[in-house]
């Protein structure tokens, strides 16, 4: 496992942007398949994107999918997810999590494949 730790949360209007970073305690993130997930107030963690490390390949749930971008620095050290056009529907906490297992088109958004979660941060958006 990996220890993982969310920044870039915060309060901000419906229409603004985010960009969300994640980080490895004390290593890269090479040799892991990343993603992020989000839980809102009485709902199921749902997952957003995903990274796999071997080919850059890269998933996203249909409905975030043109307004959210993940990505990884050149140097493998933070995995981002870039947010546009926020909803107040878009209010959660998101987290990273990680996984050497190899992740698809069918499994990547499945969190029992992750063994490696962060803290989290949050992400409020008002109208």
């Amino acid at each position: 496992q990996v220890q993982l730790e969310e920044s870039g949360g915060g309060r901000v209007q419906a229409g603004d942007s985010l960009k969300l970073s994640c980080a490895a305690s004390g290593r890269t993130l090479t040799d892991y398949n990343m993603a992020w997930f989000r839980q809102a107030p009485g709902k199921e963690r749902e997952a957003i994107a995903a990274s796999r490390w071997t080919d850059d390949a890269t998933y996203y749930i249909d409905a975030p999918q043109d307004r959210f971008v993940i990505s990884r620095d050149n140097a493998d050290t933070t995995l981002f997810l870039r947010m546009d056009n926020l909803s107040p529907d878009d209010t959660a906490v998101y987290y990273c999590a990680a996984t050497t297992t190899l992740i698809t088109r069918t499994t990547w958004h499945l969190p029992e494949r992750y063994a490696s979660w962060g803290q989290g941060t949050q992400v409020t958006v008002s109208s």
